[in-house]
């Protein structure tokens, strides 16, 4: 490969909460146990490779002048969205009109739908799901109305069409949040699905907030590429807001800095008029140019190039898990670099309580996340953005605990 994704970085006192969070008590990570081995961190949702270079040529290039005054988006920040949009998506008829900057993902569709609805109304949510959006709606005062994703016969997770049109039909909701690829499952949507969702959310006047923040890593065994909500017909170009970043595809979530794609003219108003309301909302001159030069040419090499790891380090674990741990279920991911495992099975065929299991893979130095407030009662969440040597060695130690 032309780029590195098997350098053992020490980002220890590197502000990196991966490897300094454990044991503070400052984030959600559990106590590190007295005389733990060193820690794999396999739990907060970043990568542990080195970045791409050209992030950070490009953003040397800019400290080099010493200036910092104020600024505004150039012409060559929306021409890299709307190049890497159309190169990475297909996406065609994209202006720098619809692209507006956001304080993150979240702030994004906190932003829609204060667009979209008022606080008291409810939000139809896929569960299980990214526990910053159940978060951030309750802060928000919004009421969310679950819909379970169902897994079939071999173990895709699906959408149960049939619940969403109860929710639609009997419930007030005419807003919902839609994840693609979802988090924490690691679904990649068909064109068909979309259809189908679409259908219901236009017979019954529904608005969608759609969090694509890792729509660039579709691992390679997936059965069908991302395609954004907003390309699959016109009612969902004319009712949705999209939220994008390349903080997941490179690594960039310590600098901020997403951007909603929104074509129609009135709900793109009505969002830059609530995002305006705190004035906090402005962009950091570094992360606009941490994606200029992500959101090149090479960017895309590097990022193809990741793709291919993550999928033989998800193709690894996988080969682990269903030879060695009888009693824990999972999909596959097709997107994402994170594994969601239910081991209600195992915990309850060994009389084992799901903190105890975890407690368990903590007091290995695996840093694995608790998946509760995720979904389920007895999952978790693994983190495998990490070079191959740190995975296999993380499944030696689990192995300890999980294997039969």
């Amino acid at each position: 490969m032309k780029y590195d994704f098997t350098s053992l970085m020490d980002r220890r006192g590197h502000d990196a909460i991966a490897v300094d969070g454990p044991g503070t008590r400052r984030f959600f990570a559990p106590d590190v146990p007295a005389g733990t081995e060193e820690l794999i961190p396999m739990w907060v949702a970043d990568m542990n490779f080195p970045v791409f270079p050209g992030i950070q040529e490009a953003i040397m290039r800019r400290v080099s002048h010493p200036a910092f005054g104020y600024f505004a988006p150039t012409e060559e920040y929306y021409g890299a969205i709307i190049r890497w949009q159309e190169t990475r998506n297909q996406v065609s008829g994209l202006a720098e009109e619809h692209i507006g900057y956001e304080n993150g993902v979240l702030g994004g569709v906190m932003s829609a739908l204060g667009a979209m609805c008022v606080p008291g109304e409810k939000v139809l949510l896929h569960t299980p799901a990214y526990i910053g959006f159940t978060g951030s709606l309750k802060n928000a005062g919004y009421e969310i109305v679950p819909s379970p994703l169902k897994r079939d016969e071999g173990g895709v997770w699906r959408m149960d069409f049939e619940d969403m049109e109860r929710i639609f039909r009997d419930e007030p909701v005419h807003t919902m949040i839609f994840c693609s690829p979802h988090n924490p499952s690691g679904r990649v949507w068909t064109c068909e699905e979309m259809e189908e969702m679409l259908s219901l959310c236009e017979k019954y006047e529904v608005g969608i907030v759609s969090d694509e923040i890792w729509s660039d890593l579709i691992l390679t065994h997936s059965p069908v590429p991302h395609t954004p909500l907003m390309s699959v017909n016109r009612y969902a170009k004319e009712h949705t807001a999209a939220l994008y970043a390349p903080s997941k595809t490179f690594n960039l979530a310590g600098l901020v800095g997403s951007y909603h794609i929104v074509y129609n003219r009135a709900l793109r108003e009505r969002m830059n008029k609530y995002a305006s309301r705190s004035h906090y909302n402005d962009m950091n001159v570094l992360s606009m140019h941490a994606l200029t030069g992500a959101y090149s040419e090479e960017g895309a090499v590097w990022v193809d190039e990741l793709r291919e790891v993550l999928s033989g380090n998800v193709n690894f674990a996988a080969g682990e898990i269903r030879e060695k741990w009888s009693g824990v279920s999972f999909f596959r991911p097709e997107g994402t670099y994170m594994l969601f495992l239910d081991a209600e099975e195992w915990c309850r065929n060994r009389g084992v309580s799901a903190d105890e299991l975890l407690r368990r893979g903590w007091n290995t130095g695996v840093a694995w996340q608790d998946g509760r407030p995720f979904g389920g009662t007895h999952t978790i969440r693994m983190n495998l953005a990490l070079p191959l040597t740190k995975v296999r060695e993380a499944f030696d130690r689990l192995n300890r605990v999980m294997a039969d």
